[in-house]
């Protein structure tokens, strides 16, 4: 039976911290540590962020869910403004931000987004390391992995 952890903060840029935080201590009440604890909070961090900042709605909370369903770790992150999904872009050596879903993509196994009927939700899926023996982003040098376009990107397949 799968295990999922959802809670809410402001659309406030002060309150991501407090996000990446409970993510933290949900996976350390699951049992996840180490480098997969790090990569999830890490993207916690990133999609809240592009919450926060691209949420034009009023008043917004965003909800953060985290589901361990044996093998597999889902985060997604929703807010109210289902229309503006999220778009990857390059972003020039000068510019500060827009990097975000690109760190997600090299960090997660896969990703995507989903319009809902009042929010849409960007989510990214992890394995979790006792499942493969070990995990992909262990010691060493991490492989580059080529997202599976029927996979990932800004429309991928549900997580569920």
């Amino acid at each position: 039976m799968p295990a999922t952890t959802t809670f809410r903060i402001p659309a406030r840029r002060r309150h991501v911290p407090t996000a990446r935080q409970y993510a933290r201590k949900v996976l350390a009440d699951w049992g996840v540590s180490d480098e997969l604890a790090d990569t999830v909070a890490l993207s916690t961090s990133e999609l809240v962020t592009n919450a926060v900042l691209h949420c034009r709605i009023s008043y917004a909370q965003v909800e953060i869910a985290l589901t361990l369903d044996g093998a597999d770790l889902v985060l997604e992150v929703s807010d109210p403004d289902r229309d503006r999904l999220p778009r990857p872009h390059d972003s020039a050596p000068h510019e500060e931000g827009g990097r975000g879903l690109a760190l997600v993509a090299a960090l997660s196994d896969t990703w995507g987004c989903r319009q809902e009927p009042y929010r849409k939700c960007v989510w990214a899926r992890f394995t979790v390391a006792e499942a493969r023996g070990h995990h992909g982003r262990g010691r060493g040098p991490s492989p580059v992995r080529v997202p599976d376009p029927a996979r990932s990107g800004p429309v991928g397949q549900d997580p569920r």
